[in-house]
Parts: C-alpha cells; sequence; structure tokens
C-alpha cells in the first residue's frame, strides 16, 4: 500500500532490443461518494474522516497506530486542510461588514456606503487623533487608525454599527416637517416653524426661529464656549461648512450653510424672528406661614423665569401657543410655601390690549410667541409684578 510498485522487464522471443517494461501499479482510487460531509471544518474532523476512509479502503487490516505511516500522513494533512479551511473562513469574512476582522475593510465597507470613518474621527477630533502623533511617527492617518482599532476592537464595532445607522437617518429638507425638525436639531435652536408662501414666480419656504439665547438672527458677537464646541461638533458630524466662532457670526450666517446642505436643490428658504410678544403678569401670593417672604419670592421668578425649567424659558412655548392663566397658576402653586395665588393682571404689552384677567387667556397666532424676560431695562419685553402677603418677613 504504501510501497513502490514492483518493475518488471520482459525480452519477448529473447531478442535483447526488444524488451518492455511492466510493473504492478496499485488499484485506482474509487470515485468520491456521497457520503462525503461538507461541512468538516477543522482538524479532528478531517483526521477522523482519512482514517475511516483507509479502514473502509483495507478492511483486512484491523490495526492501525499513530506511528504508521498512513496515520502521520493523514494528520499532517488534516493540519494542513485546517488551516486551509480557517483562511477560507477569514477571507469570506471580509465580504461583509458584519464579520469583517480587519479594520482596514471595516473602514473600507463603511467608506462603501458614505461613511467616511478616518475624516469623522478627524474633524471630531476623536482617537486616535485627539492628541498629535509622537515624533518620528510615519504613520498615515489611517494606519494610525487601524492600529487604535486593533488596540481598542470596541471602538471598531463602535464604527461598524454607527455607519448604517449614520446613513439610514434623513437629515434632507424635503416637508415642512422635515424644515422644521432638522432645524431644531441645531444646538443654537430652540424652536423653528415653518411655512410655505407664493413669491409670484415660486414657492418659497419660510422658516422662523426662537435662537438659544435670543440673540436676533443679524446679531454679531461671541457665542459662549459650550454652545460653540457643541455648534462645532453638530456640524463636523455632517461634514458641513461653519464660520470662524471665534469671530462671533452671526446666527443667519451660521444656519445658512446648514439649510443648504440639506434644502432641495432649486426651492428658496428664508429665515426668519419669531414675533415675540411682551406679557405683563401681576400676582397676588399668600405666603404660608413658616416660610420667608423673600425665599418664596425667588422661588416663585424662578419658576416664571427664562432659565433653563422656567414656564418662559426660550422654546418651551410654542408658535402661535395661547397662554393661559391657569398654566402660570400651576406653576406658582407648585413652589413650597405658597398658599394661594390671585391673578390680579394678565394681559399683552400696548395700551391697544385689553386685560385677559377675567377670561384667562392671551390670544397668540402665527408666529407670535409669548415672552417676558421681566428685566428692569427691557420692559418691551414683559414683566412680573409680585405682590406677597403672610409668611415670615425677611
Amino acid at each position: 500500500m504504501a510501497s513502490d510498485p514492483t518493475v518488471q522487464l520482459d525480452f519477448p522471443g529473447g531478442c535483447p532490443d526488444c524488451g518492455r517494461r511492466r510493473a504492478e501499479l496499485p488499484q485506482v482510487l474509487p470515485e468520491l461518494g456521497d457520503d462525503f460531509d461538507w461541512d468538516l471544518r477543522d482538524y479532528d474532523g478531517f483526521r477522523l474522516f482519512m482514517l475511516e476512509a483507509l479502514a473502509a479502503r483495507f478492511p483486512e487490516r484491523r490495526r492501525w497506530t499513530p506511528a504508521d505511516v498512513e496515520v502521520a500522513l493523514a494528520e499532517i494533512l488534516a493540519a494542513q486542510l485546517d488551516k486551509l479551511s480557517d483562511m477560507l473562513d477569514r477571507v469570506a469574512a471580509e465580504f461583509t461588514l458584519e464579520t469583517a476582522r480587519r479594520p482596514e475593510t471595516v473602514r473600507r465597507l463603511l467608506a462603501l456606503i458614505g461613511y467616511d470613518t478616518l475624516a469623522r474621527a478627524q474633524d471630531l477630533a476623536a482617537p486616535p487623533f485627539d492628541h498629535p502623533p509622537p515624533a518620528g511617527d510615519l504613520r498615515t492617518p489611517a494606519e494610525r487608525l487601524d492600529q487604535y482599532w486593533l488596540d481598542q476592537p470596541e471602538r471598531m464595532d463602535l464604527a461598524r454599527l454607527d455607519g448604517p445607522r449614520a446613513i439610514r437617518d434623513q437629515h434632507r429638507m424635503v416637508t415642512l416637517e422635515d424644515f422644521t425638525l432638522r432645524i431644531e436639531d441645531h444646538p443654537l435652536v430652540e424652536r423653528a416653524h415653518a411655512w410655505d408662501t407664493w413669491s409670484g414666480a415660486w414657492q418659497l419656504i419660510r422658516v422662523a426661529v426662537i435662537p438659544i439665547l435670543r440673540r436676533d438672527l443679524d446679531t454679531t458677537g461671541a457665542w459662549p464656549p459650550a454652545l460653540a464646541e457643541a455648534t462645532q461638533t453638530f456640524h463636523a458630524e455632517r461634514a458641513l461648512p461653519l464660520p470662524d466662532l471665534t469671530a462671533g457670526p452671526s446666527l443667519r450666517a451660521i444656519l445658512l450653510p446648514f439649510v443648504e446642505a440639506y434644502r432641495l436643490t432649486g426651492q428658496p428658504v428664508e429665515l426668519e424672528r419669531a414675533v415675540e410678544v411682551g406679557v405683563i403678569v401681576a400676582l397676588s401670593i399668600q405666603v404660608a406661614p413658616n416660610h420667608y417672604q423673600s425665599e418664596v419670592r425667588d422661588a416663585v421668578l424662578q419658576a416664571l423665569g427664562t432659565g433653563p425649567g422656567g414656564f418662559f424659558a426660550p422654546g418651551r412655548l410654542r408658535f402661535g401657543e395661547d397662554l393661559w392663566a391657569s398654566d402660570i397658576v400651576q406653576s406658582v402653586v407648585a413652589v413650597g410655601g405658597v398658599d394661594n395665588v390671585c391673578l390680579n393682571r394678565f394681559k399683552r404689552l400696548g395700551n391697544r390690549f385689553a386685560d385677559q384677567a377675567g377670561s384667562g387667556r392671551i390670544e397668540l397666532d402665527g408666529l407670535e410667541v409669548a415672552i417676558c424676560d421681566n428685566l428692569p431695562g427691557a420692559p418691551e419685553r414683559g414683566y412680573l409684578r409680585l405682590a406677597l402677603h403672610g409668611g415670615m418677613q425677611g
């Protein structure tokens, strides 16, 4: 079985020049039957299959040991087939984003669906680009990112998940609701409202916004560091141009590149400021006996203020939303130390507007938004009048 065939020379008729070489060759291997298990992928499976084939091929042989040449050859072949099987699995895995293992493959597959992880990491100054490379590091940015993913495989898995999610998100502004939702996503905008008008030649989309700092659309000036950082991140994630925020650009200059990138081609869009309506609110408050009037006054001003959680906080009230006295009274009654509230005055600024303390409703329409900043130097932006009774002085 494992020995060389025996060769014999025949000389028919005794002629020394007519010799023929005759060899006894082994039998031809049988054809592969249908019993082959195509799911064999590892060393143990290959070895067992070949040993079973040997036993079936030579039934007269009853004993097989690891020292036999045939067994050693079967084990060597099984080891090589195991390596080839693993190589096949690795190559096949690199064809899909879900199973790819090599960082460069994941990066290229994400680029095929329009998600550039390298540019995104550089724009956001995310690791490993959150610090300059060490001196003498000649690797390209792609090589740095690939090595970082090898060291931090969970970051590669996160990018693997973020890519398909990002391309499924709809950022285009097609309908009026799209304009409202997309612009409200911007960190410098609290509220937005879109409507369409006929300009005489084509449809014009108008979008009114309530800025987060109540700044006019065309007012220039420095932006707070936290808002500037959030704006830079927002534009970097979407690869949008952004003017230099250190120069204090206006809100319109910041929003226009965002709108231009996602509006429909040929669809004109105009940004407008909301119509802010100052209101006057006068309240009489009965303070609980065990509370100081000064503390209750501060708490009520905070509840009706423009700060976080305040009733008149920017963006809390929607465009054209009527102002109800019951909502204001409810906010004041929720303050600790308030026993009772009486509404004395409730109206829009201006002599031509009647007091609505009786009806308890100030009607607003269109782009009007109620404001009450209660600033001593800006009474036109609404103010509060509080009269406190009872409680403890101090």
